[in-house]
């Protein structure tokens, strides 16, 4: 199980549009046989703060979601919205939706 969250700032007055650019990656991803989870969220005190949490079966999961049209497409469109580039962090499970992990 692999772990990715993202961290995405949009530049002011285009929160509305990347929401829906977005839909597209999050639509794709959810029928994507190696997803297990795949969320947007918002931070509370920054409407143009975005986060996904991205959790794949395993690495090769993650590299086929990469390879999808909808996540090029979607990358296409949101690029020009971003403040800057995303930021990446990978996490190992511990405790995931009620299951121990094989890494404690």
């Amino acid at each position: 199980m692999l772990i990715q969250l993202v961290q995405i700032e949009v530049l002011p007055g285009q929160r509305d549009a990347f929401v829906e650019a977005f839909r597209i990656n999050w639509a794709g991803a959810l029928t994507e046989p190696g997803n297990i989870r795949f969320d947007l969220v918002c931070d509370a005190d920054d409407p143009n703060l975005f986060y996904c949490y991205e959790i794949f079966s395993d690495e090769a999961a993650l590299d086929a979601h990469r390879a999808s049209a909808h996540y090029r497409r979607c990358i296409d469109l949101i690029n020009p919205m971003m403040r800057s580039s995303r930021s990446k962090r990978m996490f190992h499970p511990v405790l995931v939706e009620g299951r121990a992990a094989e890494r404690v």
